[in-house]
């Protein structure tokens, strides 16, 4: 009898703490999204600023935004000589809901990331954040 009681105090306890800890989780995911999204923009903003208000090209998105670069929005190894702008940041972020860092110019859902080379547009592509 005692163990049944025990048995059903730590079912009821289960069925309040999983729901917590999922919670928490998708708490800590959304807040990383936000901050991933954040840093993401601000770096897009600041490559448009010193390469002639143009945006990152999407073909070589990756590179223009982890390299050195010219005005030109050529790229190069960090250091090397002439290439002052950039790196913007050191890697493309993982989308925290999909675990992808990839690019896409399209909602596909197969990528981590979705952008737009004319507009500048960041965001999520993971079906549930595409919005933000």
């Amino acid at each position: 009898m005692e163990v049944l009681v025990v048995v059903i105090v730590l079912s009821i306890l289960a069925l309040v703490v999983v729901p917590e800890f999922t919670s928490a989780t998708t708490s800590t995911r959304d807040a990383t999204l936000r901050a991933n999204l954040r840093g993401m923009r601000a770096a897009i903003s600041l490559f448009k600023i010193e390469h002639s208000d143009d945006y990152p090209n999407y073909a070589t998105f990756a590179n223009e935004m982890t390299l050195a670069s010219k005005a030109d929005k050529s790229t190069a190894a960090i250091g090397t000589a002439l290439y002052i702008y950039g790196p913007y940041v050191r890697a493309i972020p993982l989308n925290p809901f999909n675990s992808l860092n990839t690019l896409a110019a399209t909602l596909t859902g197969a990528t981590g990331w979705t952008y737009n080379e004319t507009t500048g547009a960041f965001n999520a592509n993971d079906g549930a954040h595409d919005t933000w």
